[in-house]
């Protein structure tokens, strides 16, 4: 029985594979006509994670609530590798309107170093396009919930009405806007609230995970609110 591969370069994605001799260790090099890139098939390779799209797995994986270590057992790869590829990643949030009709704003907690300290997030959402318009990380207080209307106007939004419960440094941080206040006004973004406790493991309720490292942390977030936002998950 023969077996056909399709090879890809890891650099373009290009079919446009030649052969290139060998390796000094026995293994056949291929060269892409496209980028001049030369490398080895994925199939020939002995570690694991030099896999082309073992990246592009892990990142899914790490936004549909796997921890790293279970990706670790999963891809067969050190943990190292896992939290390297999380560490590297760069996505960022840009708005994608310069006007909102309605923003939904909340608070949502999180833990940092251990189980007894909090971190939190206060952010902005639109309830129409379920897209996260902006957010801050601090204490729960009133700097920073002014902390978020600054960056809403530095990033030049602006929006009919703001939504959000009764907190009181909500009141106060958007008392020059329309601001509605009420849970009944806050659905979309309560559901929301619920969707990021089922895809980032260090935010899941009732256990043992949580972040080591702020740095770390704000990276796995960051990660989740690019998928959410351009809807991979």
């Amino acid at each position: 029985m023969n077996i056909t591969l399709t090879l890809h370069c890891p650099d373009c994605q290009s079919t446009k594979i030649k052969k290139n001799g060998k390796k000094s260790y026995g293994k056949q090099n291929y060269l892409c006509k496209s980028s001049s890139r030369q490398f080895i098939g994925d199939h020939a390779l002995t570690y694991t994670g030099c896999h082309s799209g073992l990246v592009k797995r892990i990142l899914l994986m790490l936004v549909r609530g796997i921890g790293i270590r279970d990706i670790s057992e999963i891809q067969e790869v050190s943990v190292r590798k896992v939290l390297s590829v999380l560490v590297n990643s760069h996505y960022e949030i840009t708005p994608r309107k310069s006007y909102y009709d309605t923003l939904e704003v909340d608070e949502f907690w999180t833990y940092v170093g251990n189980k007894g300290k909090k971190y939190w997030l206060i952010y902005a959402y639109e309830r129409q396009s379920g897209e996260m318009v902006a957010y801050v990380w601090g204490k729960r207080d009133l700097k920073t919930a002014k902390r978020l209307r600054e960056k809403l106007i530095k990033l030049g939004i602006s929006f009919g009405c703001v939504c959000t419960d009764d907190w009181q440094s909500f009141i106060t941080a958007f008392k020059e806007d329309n601001h509605i206040v009420g849970k009944a006004h806050t659905v979309g973004i309560e559901g929301n609230n619920c969707r990021l406790r089922h895809r980032i493991r260090r935010a899941f309720r009732k256990t043992c995970c949580f972040s080591k490292k702020l740095f770390n942390h704000l990276k796995a977030f960051r990660l989740a609110f690019f998928y959410i936002n351009y809807g991979h998950v």
